[in-house]
């Protein structure tokens, strides 16, 4: 759903490329907190919780490059909003997105720069909002379970995707340079996304499953979801540990009660397996994405909503269209332009969020953690 140059008007991508800097403003704020509080929640060092969320990003772009068919002749994507938002909250989540985007259109030339507002608005924000709304509403609701997690984590990212095609089909209603009827741009739009929804949910949800069952400290949107610990005694009365809230919502058992402080945790082995799938997607499976047109460039051409579309600013970037310049070798070409893209989101984003780690941590007042509250060389 990458929007490229010439879809939108000036007026339009000027404003929502303001509200989109205001959102990633808010979100820059709130996700100190957001990576404060894992860092509390998972038992990990504090540290320790912006390389996860640079590791999120950076497995979103790879995952973005497996289109799946959906309908005869168009394919989808994940998008990302829905999986970032559960796993490491609302905000950073934004930023995830976000960062992928502006990877994405500075190397790949996929999607517009003077676009880049109308796409973090749409991709990242809408679809993070109203997938996270969804989200903990649902949560609320279901039983207090594991597989709760991941039956809300489907249907919040279902519903996200074509809550973004609605946006941005409000957004060519009020700046659309082509003159194509409204209606048909809604009912083609929200059609198509309503499949792509579906990918994007089982994508969302498996991912998140797969999380929980090995570390369901580390998923953000199972935070909160505690119970009082009992605290058990010796024979002779002493405490046999310190109690501690662990997400009781992701025992399968509800009798199951922890009954000491959990140690603090390494994340090496998540953030490894992440990393190892986040290559092995870009580098290997993308070769074997379905090359039609994704739902919206399949809509834009039957609708002729391109009728007004402009050439890439960075077009003839080395990198360009997820292929290596001069490789004559496609498989090779666009495995290595895949890889180059993970590090390259990795490193971005891991950055950012190291950055908003460090601000949190000396922040004016702010005293630092004491000895007993830092990694040791066997939690790294």
């Amino acid at each position: 759903m990458h929007v490229p140059d010439g879809f939108i008007d000036a007026p339009v991508s000027v404003a929502t490329g303001a509200v989109a800097a205001a959102a990633v403003a808010v979100s820059l704020r709130g996700a100190r907190r957001e990576l404060a509080g894992a860092a509390q929640g998972s038992g990990t060092g504090a540290e320790r919780t912006a390389p996860l969320a640079g590791l999120v990003a950076a497995f979103i772009f790879a995952v973005q490059m497996l289109n799946f068919p959906v309908a005869a002749g168009t394919s989808g994507h994940l998008l990302g909003g829905a999986l970032a938002a559960i796993l490491v909250g609302p905000y950073t989540g934004v930023l995830c997105v976000s960062v992928v985007l502006l990877m994405q259109g500075v190397l790949f030339a996929d999607g517009g720069l003077t676009a880049l507002g109308v796409n973090i608005t749409d991709m990242a924000i809408v679809t993070t909002v109203v997938a996270y709304a969804l989200f903990r509403g649902l949560v609320k609701v279901l039983p207090r379970r594991r597989r709760s997690i991941t039956v809300a984590s489907f249907v919040a990212a279902l519903v996200s995707v074509p809550a973004a095609a609605v946006a941005f089909t409000a957004l060519y209603a009020l700046g659309g340079t082509a003159d194509v009827p409204i209606g048909k741009v809604f009912t083609a739009m929200v059609g198509v996304h309503v499949l792509i929804g579906i990918g994007e949910a089982a994508i969302t949800a498996l991912t998140v499953g797969a999380v929980i069952a090995v570390r369901p400290d580390l998923v953000y949107g199972a935070r909160g979801l505690t119970a009082p610990l009992e605290l058990r005694t010796s024979p002779l009365g002493a405490p046999a540990g310190e109690p501690a809230a662990v997400p009781a919502a992701l025992a399968d058992e509800p009798t199951a009660v922890p009954t000491a402080a959990a140690p603090r945790r390494s994340v090496r082995r998540v953030w490894l397996a992440g990393l190892a799938a986040a290559v092995v997607c870009a580098g290997g499976l993308s070769y074997y994405a379905s090359a039609s047109p994704d739902g919206l460039e399949k809509v834009a051409h039957d609708q002729g909503i391109d009728a007004k579309a402009k050439d890439h600013a960075t077009k003839d970037s080395p990198l360009a269209d997820y292929s290596v310049k001069d490789i004559t070798d496609p498989r090779l070409a666009g495995g290595l332009a895949g890889i180059i893209g993970v590090g390259a989101t990795l490193a971005a984003g891991t950055g950012v969020f190291l950055v908003l780690r460090r601000r949190r941590s000396a922040g004016p007042g702010e005293a630092a953690a004491p000895a007993a509250e830092r990694p040791t060389p066997e939690q790294v």
